[in-house]
């Protein structure tokens, strides 16, 4: 039996690419999933298509929106009385010229990647102190390590996403509060939509493989924190 058995998941942005593919892989654990994303129609058949065994709680959320996020944790509390694990899934991409870039994308990337993301785990952490305990896990690609030409904005973001984590790990960790940020290259999941670069998408990584990792990372031994997991298609390796 996993690990996660009986444990409280929340899986932000569960509707996405890789947080669907989250989901795929925890509904084997007997984990209790929490499946946040704007869309309730989107969660809605997201958790009709889980198999009847596994408990889920649905939750529409606009992180960009504190009283939103705020309104999450309250349900949380409510339906499950505690939460052992984030996962912090959601985002958007932008991969435009600096000189292009308008205050309007501008804002959006720092409105979802970043705030968002610390809205929920600032919020997911008070929940967690009381309990002593929980892993707060962020994917933040690539780019929140390592710049790229056109990525000036989302950069931004997901630098500063790194940025906050550590130093909430740093204050959180007498807590017994653990903190795995996700550096991953090109997975194949929408956000290339939208991208004008030509991208050969069968060369990018496999959502269910980058799931695999977050799931491995979550059964790890508690008293081993991994800190920072990179994981690249080998067309484009950084280290």
């Amino acid at each position: 039996m996993s690990v996660l058995a009986d444990r409280v998941v929340l899986v932000v942005g569960a509707t996405g690419g890789i947080g669907q593919a989250v989901v795929e892989q925890l509904q084997e654990t007997g984990a209790k999933l929490v499946l946040a994303a704007r869309s309730s129609d989107r969660l809605q058949a997201l958790v009709e298509q889980l198999p009847s065994s596994v408990t889920a709680q649905i939750q529409p959320c606009d992180i960009t929106q504190p009283a939103q996020v705020s309104e999450l944790m309250q349900a949380i509390r409510s339906e499950q009385g505690r939460l052992d694990v984030l996962i912090n899934a959601a985002g958007a991409g932008l991969l435009k010229p600096y000189q292009k870039i308008t205050a309007a994308e501008l804002d959006q990337m720092l409105d979802l990647n970043l705030k968002g993301c610390f809205y929920t785990s600032q919020q997911a952490a008070e929940l967690m102190k009381e309990q002593q305990q929980g892993h707060i896990c962020t994917v933040v690609g690539i780019l929140g390590k390592h710049s790229m030409a056109m990525g000036s904005a989302y950069c931004a973001a997901k630098f500063g996403v790194v940025g906050f984590s550590k130093c909430m790990a740093e204050e959180l960790k007498r807590y017994g509060i653990r903190f795995s940020l996700f550096y991953f290259g090109g997975v194949d999941t929408p956000f290339w939509d939208a991208v004008s670069l030509k991208i050969d998408r069968q060369k990018l990584l496999r959502p269910a493989t980058v799931a695999r990792l977050i799931r491995a990372t979550l059964e790890t031994d508690p008293h081993a924190v991994p800190l920072e997991l990179s994981l690249m298609p080998d067309s484009h390796v950084f280290f």
